[in-house]
């Protein structure tokens, strides 16, 4: 018995080194997971023949097209312009720069804006909450030049950070060069219908945007000045949650209109409508017409067992599906089907958020769309003398 322990604990070691050549070979062919393609969003070739210059509908989870007409020409876009001003400002709060609380005071530039705006006086203080609602509501121009400068020190060095900023998120027919839109002297004020929704898009992520856009009256100054919302569809249209209207006589009329419906968020651009009633108009024919030829399919699957682990301090990994969203035609949401995507095991260092497999999306068979299936855990590889320790251990106390 005593030359039989002796022999295991020298045989261990050989049986050790084969293991781990045998997890470094599964780490060198691969896991077996396949990357998430691309999900299609052309938008279809249907002419609704709306009254305008151009013209984008997006849906907002997925950021699908679902129509588009002349989306990509630079035209003024006026006070439209706002939705990027918003999205810095909104940034900088959540980053902690500044609070809803602060007190921001109005500069001899800001109070000479003209345009729409809430008649700001030089030195006087208002806070960061009350000049959000009062641009987003509106439309202070006023405003809008304050909460500039209170952010970046100029309206120069914000409308650099505007610019910086579009061309983060892929806007490719823009350039800014202030930050409320009028475009009196302006010479190169410019954006498209698709650059327009990108950024709305990316604006209501910040659900706090959507409280105040969906007002259609409030006040300001301790209730002392009324403020009215220049988008007659938050009353007007069901669903209605925003976002910018804008107008000038270079522009015409403008607006970013964000509407939900069944759990769609659509995000409808219109640039150079003739009149505020025409734009309305083209806005809700085309709002209609998105919900009434689309809905989003979202899915999560049910709660995955964890998988094997080799050459891991543990078994096993823990692991999740990310959630799924894909904008269907109305009707053909009860043909998509799913399937899971796993391997029998990983090897290990493994880390928290690393892909491990996937779920695709079929819909009559063709495939839509897949999720990531991810580790929710980390776990690291095993060390030899640990592994030698543990099998030694077992062994003995058999």
């Amino acid at each position: 018995m005593k030359f039989t322990k002796i022999a295991a604990i020298l045989i261990i070691p050989l049986i050790i080194i084969s293991g781990l050549c045998f997890s470094i070979f599964a780490a060198e062919s691969g896991d077996g997971s396949v990357s998430p393609e691309s999900i299609v969003t052309d938008a279809p070739a249907v002419d609704l023949g709306l009254e305008c210059k151009s013209a984008i509908l997006m849906e907002a989870s997925t950021g699908r097209v679902l129509y588009e007409q002349n989306a990509d020409e630079a035209l003024p876009p006026a006070s439209v312009t706002k939705v990027m001003t918003l999205l810095l400002v909104m940034e900088a709060i959540e980053d902690g720069k500044i609070g809803l609380d602060d007190m921001v005071s109005t500069s001899a530039h800001a109070a000479s804006m003209g345009g729409s705006q809430i008649y700001l006086e030089e030195g006087e203080q208002m806070s960061v909450e009350d000049m959000v609602k009062s641009v987003v509501i509106s439309s202070a121009n006023d405003a809008a030049c304050a909460l500039a400068e209170y952010v970046s020190g100029s309206e120069e060095a914000f409308v650099k950070a505007m610019n910086k900023r579009a061309a983060e998120l892929g806007m490719k027919n823009t350039s800014f060069e202030n930050t409320n839109g009028l475009d009196d002297t302006a010479e190169r004020h410019l954006t498209s219908a698709r650059d327009i929704a990108i950024m709305s898009r990316e604006l209501i992520k910040h659900k706090k945007i959507l409280e105040y856009s969906s007002i259609w009256m409030d006040t300001v100054r301790n209730g002392l000045f009324g403020l009215t919302n220049t988008n007659r569809l938050v009353r007007f249209y069901r669903g209605c949650t925003g976002l910018k209207t804008g107008s000038t006589s270079k522009a015409g009329f403008c607006i970013s209109a964000t509407a939900e419906r069944d759990g769609m968020s659509l995000i409808c651009v219109i640039m150079g409508s003739p009149s505020r009633d025409t734009r309305n108009s083209a806005a809700t024919a085309l709002l209609d017409w998105g919900f009434a030829n689309y809905g989003v399919y979202t899915h999560t699957p049910e709660e995955l067992s964890p998988i094997k682990v080799t050459g891991g301090i543990k078994d096993e990994v823990r692991i999740e599906c990310e959630p799924f969203s894909h904008v269907t035609e109305k009707g053909t949401a009860s043909k998509i089907k799913y399937k899971i995507e796993l391997p029998e095991s990983v090897a290990a260092p493994v880390k928290d958020g690393d892909v491990v497999g996937r779920v695709v999306y079929t819909c009559d068979g063709s495939e839509i769309g897949s999720s990531d299936i991810i580790a929710c855990e980390e776990i690291s590889k095993i060390s030899f003398f640990e592994l030698w320790y543990r099998m030694l251990a077992k062994f003995l106390l058999r």
